[in-house]
């Protein structure tokens, strides 16, 4: 069922948007979970956004931002005005001796601008090849693989300010950028990402910080070989998602104290760890998951990946509800065997697209 609207924009004045009702976001999310959409619309154009704004507030419905639906976590039914953000496109802006500067739409899919940008001989995302999702999501998780992140790339992140009502360009050392955090997760209900500006380096400095990474590099130690590297051992590690439904890493790395840690490996050893310039360690939230028997274990038909035990599978039709009682459990097994609670990276929304908190 379609319902077009017309309402007044605060850009070309009158404006007509089409809604859809009753929309199934299954084909969505990368979990595959069946999940009904109230009201749905797909964004293509950033002139689209002000005028769903105020359709939303008019029907008081709350609003979810969909980007590649690869970190989240959807109930049966939503009812609220679900936001599929869709908007394309690479722009060139300013470069000096040492970098340049892309503008990337937000609904570009992220792998693909990786491969792109090394392409076109562009450096720095090439750690970050083969992550799942849309660059739209990239700030707001600040997604990160083998010592990158996507924020120590990022120039800039152009939003529309649902507080203000106005498109605006947020700089990068205003967005709070931390491990998987940003003032996008903070402040979820305010902006709407339309584009994220990059400014990647013309000549390589490569990271390889990561024993498996490194020595799969052998001899060649160009960006293409890194990217190649990062594809491959991802490739043979993870789940393909046409196959497996899954929403990546599921869990982040916890990161504990310097002390914690010390007390830690006395006892397990051969606990990875990367020492963090705070003085603290982020331990590998996979070797926690493997040691406490969950690698391969299911739950129903949910369970752990058999190759990456960080990687929570949805194996047939799984409900949300089987999805939490799986990663509950192994939350409640890892800290039973190391004091330490996992905390799940998808953002878990409730029937009217409010966040919700996993201990819930």
């Amino acid at each position: 069922m379609y319902l077009k609207v017309s309402l007044v924009s605060n850009l070309k004045g009158l404006d007509v948007i089409q809604i859809q009702n009753n929309i199934q976001l299954k084909p969505f999310n990368s979990l595959k979970l069946n999940s009904v959409a109230s009201h749905y619309i797909h964004i293509e154009q950033t002139r689209q956004i002000p005028a769903a704004v105020q359709y939303a507030i008019q029907n008081q419905l709350n609003i979810l931002v969909l980007s590649g639906g690869s970190n989240l976590l959807l109930p049966e039914k939503i009812n609220a005005l679900v936001m599929h953000i869709d908007i394309q496109g690479i722009e060139y802006l300013d470069e000096d001796e040492q970098s340049r500067s892309l503008r990337v739409g937000a609904g570009q899919v992220w792998h693909e601008f990786v491969l792109y940008t090394t392409t076109k001989r562009l450096y720095g995302l090439q750690n970050l090849a083969l992550i799942p999702g849309r660059v739209g999501a990239s700030p707001v998780q600040n997604i990160g693989a083998y010592g990158v992140e996507a924020g120590d790339f990022i120039e800039s992140v152009q939003v529309y300010d649902r507080e203000t009502g106005q498109f605006d360009s947020i700089c990068a050392k205003d967005c709070g950028f931390s491990y998987r955090h940003s003032i996008f997760k903070d402040q979820p209900n305010r902006y709407i990402i339309t584009h994220v500006t990059f400014r990647l380096l013309k000549t390589p400095q490569l990271k390889l910080n990561y024993g498996d990474l490194k020595l799969a590099m052998a001899g060649d130690q160009s960006a293409e070989n890194l990217q190649q590297q990062v594809i491959h051992i991802r490739q043979s590690k993870l789940p393909d998602p046409a196959q497996y439904p899954n929403a990546g890493s599921f869990f982040k790395n916890p990161v504990i104290s310097n002390e914690a840690y010390q007390k830690l490996a006395v006892r397990f050893p051969r606990l990875p760890h990367y020492p963090q310039l705070t003085g603290q360690a982020k331990i590998a939230a996979g070797w926690l998951i493997e040691q406490a028997g969950w690698k391969g274990k299911r739950l129903g038909q949910v369970g752990m990946f058999e190759k990456q035990a960080l990687v929570l599978v949805n194996y047939a039709e799984a409900s949300l509800e089987d999805i939490k009682a799986t990663y509950c459990a192994v939350q409640h097994d890892v800290y039973q065997k190391f004091n330490i609670m996992l905390e799940p990276e998808p953002v878990l929304y409730n029937e009217i697209a409010q966040i919700c908190s996993h201990t819930e």
